[in-house]
């Protein structure tokens, strides 16, 4: 009886010493996040203006952040083992999408009438995970695997969707009767709920009839999710990943102050700071995406990229619409004319890349390239 007892506990002390060297990022991330929100104000004025101080208070920052996103990355795949494609990689996109349209609409609530915010979020978005994520997986997973395959009919299908709401959602504002890159009244109301419609055709299809579109269509693959088994619950690792989730990024959203600060002293384009906002948010999908693709799991990554892009406009455009045309906000999306060549091209490359059956690191090349462009227009347009 005492020998069961003994045994129960080694096996509690065990439990708990295998969650505190697992998930100490929760406790921490926590911490930090609550000792910024009760003197965060302090620190960034005691730092203004002093680079040294800045920059160590954004290394900290960083460091919280890419810690966390460990964590996030490790549930989702527990979750993507345990629940099997599409399902673990849906949860992890659309727990970071909610967050990011969240603060998306926040951001265009707190500002003001014709600020372009949204348009530049959705756009950074496109490019940051269309071009720079998918081209880091397609040149990684190349060199070291040569030629990848991943389920053709799923990608089509992301993109069959995601063409469309992209020009009715960044590029028909710009060539409607309305004055500016802006919707009417009527027009937002209807492309937001016929955004929101088809997203939900979409989901819909994803996770019932269709999902094997979204499922690895190498039986080696199939074996290669077992790699790391988790003995845990669907529910904890859900917990876990949503606990570890919330605090990185408010901590994100503080670190977009201090960069846009660091921005407007450097003279630096204010599209700087989205961009880099973005990355940041998107830090969990861009790590379980590249880490897939290392693994040569490369439908997971397709799935994390094309579906990332495919929820954050399928959710914040509506949002956003809704919001401006409650409160009487012209909501600015329509791009402008090098935007919109980048965002055409992007589709087009992203169409003929995920067009065959296999892709190389030559495909990975040319999406860093494009990606590369558009940083330079920000800084050289």
């Amino acid at each position: 009886m005492a020998s069961s007892r003994r045994s129960r506990k080694t096996r509690r002390s065990a439990s708990l010493a295998t969650l505190a060297r697992h998930d100490a990022q929760i406790p921490a991330l926590w911490i930090f996040a609550v000792l910024f929100i009760l003197f965060g104000k302090q620190w960034q004025a005691a730092t203004a203006g002093h680079a040294a101080l800045t920059f160590i208070l954004f290394v900290s920052l960083f460091g919280a952040i890419l810690w966390g996103a460990f964590g996030v990355v490790r549930h989702a795949e527990h979750l993507a083992e345990k629940l099997g494609e599409p399902y673990g990689t849906l949860i992890l996109t659309m727990s970071v999408t909610v967050i990011e349209v969240a603060f998306i609409v926040t951001a265009v609530f707190n500002g003001a009438p014709g600020s372009p915010v949204a348009r530049d979020a959705v756009f950074a978005v496109f490019m940051i995970m269309l071009n720079g994520v998918v081209g880091i997986c397609l040149l990684l997973g190349g060199l070291r695997h040569h030629e990848q395959s991943y389920n053709l009919p799923g990608a089509r299908a992301f993109l069959a969707v995601t063409i469309p709401l992209a020009v009715f959602a960044l590029v028909l504002p710009n060539f409607t009767q309305t004055p500016g890159p802006i919707l009417s009244s009527a027009q937002a109301l209807t492309i937001g709920a016929l955004t929101l419609a088809l997203y939900g055709v979409f989901l819909t299809m994803q996770t019932a009839r269709y999902s094997g579109f979204f499922k690895d269509p190498d039986s080696i693959g199939e074996l290669l999710e077992h790699d790391h088994h988790s003995s845990r619950s669907v529910g904890f690792h859900s917990a876990a990943l949503l606990a570890t989730l919330l605090p990185a990024v408010f901590l994100t959203e503080e670190l977009g102050h201090i960069v846009e600060r660091a921005v407007q002293a450097a003279g630096a384009p204010i599209a700087v700071v989205g961009v880099i906002v973005a990355v940041l948010v998107l830090a969990p999908e861009s790590m379980g995406a590249l880490q897939a693709a290392i693994r040569n799991k490369l439908q997971r990554s397709v799935n994390i990229a094309l579906g990332s892009v495919l929820a954050t406009i399928g959710l914040t455009i509506p949002g956003v619409l809704l919001l401006g045309v409650v409160m009487g906000k012209p909501i600015v999306l329509g791009l402008g004319p090098r935007e919109m060549l980048l965002l055409a091209t992007t589709l087009l490359v992203s169409s003929l890349t995920f067009g065959g059956e296999r892709t190389n690191m030559l495909q990975g090349v040319v999406h860093l390239v494009m990606f590369l462009v558009f940083i330079l227009l920000m800084f050289l347009p």
